[in-house]
């Protein structure tokens, strides 16, 4: 049997037709495939591969870690170096109120974790989520996804949960002092890169405040210098309660984590105790090429970057076909008049060299996140790439 044969026979397939590239090695912004061709790769791991493929301060370190020890304990009971060190990186650059890091596996478990603090901290069952939310497919993460379709095969999920439009007022008079939590992303990433007002994410801020309810920023996606500074939430001057990390938190390597304060995460370790536990959470291999990743984003100039090369994509992506642009730094969306169009489109590209996709909630619209260390001669690349794959489609 082919390789391809053997990866749709033994590998639990995801959809009814995968795209099915065969990647052979990964260097930079590039992907190649079993024949050697280079493509351009403009989904990043899906916002994973922000210090690019193969960078070598994040090999290094794996390395190293693997020379040293790989797993030895469930997380949280013995001293673990890339996980303190790695955690005291991140709180260094943190506001005082996240100061404690929860290392998980994943995104999804980042999502559960939060779920279950909020629960915990503030006694309450009910939570809002938004409308075309993606927050992972776990179980408690599936019950607040904004989206019946993923939803309606799994029911019965979580209780108590309710969902408002994204980026709509109608919400803030439904946070109260029974509500634990509202979970929300700062751009709405698979709806297609909705920005919201920052006037609605204050007021948010404030009934929360006066609610005692938690509000949750799912940073999943949009931290790591993937809109243009390191968090979102910097950029928009509301701090939230409990962030959700995961995708480039790992510098490709699985993890995620949630971060709250220390009195809050506290709350984890007594009635019950081991109130959230997980094995390989925070293994010392991804926290050590995590670290390395976090300090090459500090000390080369890819986030600073981030804005110009944006302006550089939507300066040159102008077509009659392109209906929208949506954009956050080096998250955007380029729409079509429908997914068909965009799938055409999306196989062209790949076909001549440039790997791209579409948002989950967003199947009209194709996804663009490369590595944040894409040049400007290689942007110039891949928008020529798309361009001509939009006129063999559409004209």
């Amino acid at each position: 049997m082919t390789q391809r044969q053997l990866f749709l026979h033994h590998v639990a397939q995801t959809s009814d037709a995968p795209l099915c590239f065969e990647v052979s090695k990964a260097n930079g912004v590039y992907l190649y495939d079993a024949q050697g061709k280079k493509h351009i790769d403009l989904i990043g791991g899906i916002s994973v591969c922000n210090v690019g493929h193969g960078n070598q301060h994040v090999i290094e370190a794996i390395k190293k870690q693997v020379d040293d020890y790989l797993h030895v304990m469930v997380y949280g009971e013995v001293i673990q170096s890339p996980q303190v060190q790695y955690a005291t990186a991140l709180a260094s650059r943190l506001p005082s109120s996240l100061q404690s890091i929860y290392f998980t596996n994943s995104g999804s478990e980042a999502t559960e974790g939060a779920m279950k603090l909020a629960k915990r901290v503030t006694g309450r069952s009910k939570m809002i989520s938004f409308k075309k939310a993606y927050h992972g497919s776990t179980q408690g993460a599936l019950s607040v996804m904004g989206s019946e379709y993923w939803q309606q095969a799994f029911r019965p999920l979580l209780p108590d949960i309710f969902q408002f439009q994204y980026n709509s007022a109608e919400v803030l008079s439904h946070i109260d002092e029974h509500t634990a939590c509202i979970i929300l992303e700062p751009v709405q990433s698979e709806a297609g890169v909705l920005v919201p007002d920052q006037a609605w994410l204050k007021a948010i801020r404030t009934k929360c405040d006066e609610t005692g309810c938690l509000l949750i920023f799912d940073e999943i996606q949009t931290a790591f210098g993937r809109t243009g500074t390191l968090f979102r939430f910097e950029a928009i001057d509301v701090i939230p309660d409990i962030l959700l990390l995961g995708k480039a938190l790992g510098g490709g390597m699985p993890l995620g984590a949630f971060v709250s304060s220390k009195s809050h995460m506290d709350t984890f370790t007594h009635h019950p105790v081991l109130g959230h536990i997980t094995t390989f959470g925070g293994h010392p291999v991804s926290c050590a090429a995590g670290l390395a990743a976090w300090q090459y984003l500090q000390t080369s100039q890819i986030v600073t970057q981030v804005s110009e090369h944006e302006k550089l994509f939507t300066s040159l992506l102008k077509h009659p076909s392109i209906i929208q642009l949506n954009s956050c730094g080096l998250l955007m969306a380029l729409h079509f008049d429908s997914y068909e169009t965009n799938k055409k489109i999306i196989d062209a590209c790949i076909a001549k060299g440039v790997f791209t996709d579409w948002f989950l909630f967003a199947s009209n619209a194709m996804r663009i996140a490369p590595p944040l260390t894409i040049n400007e001669e290689e942007i110039r690349m891949a928008c020529d790439i798309i361009l001509e794959a939009i006129n063999e489609i559409t004209c």
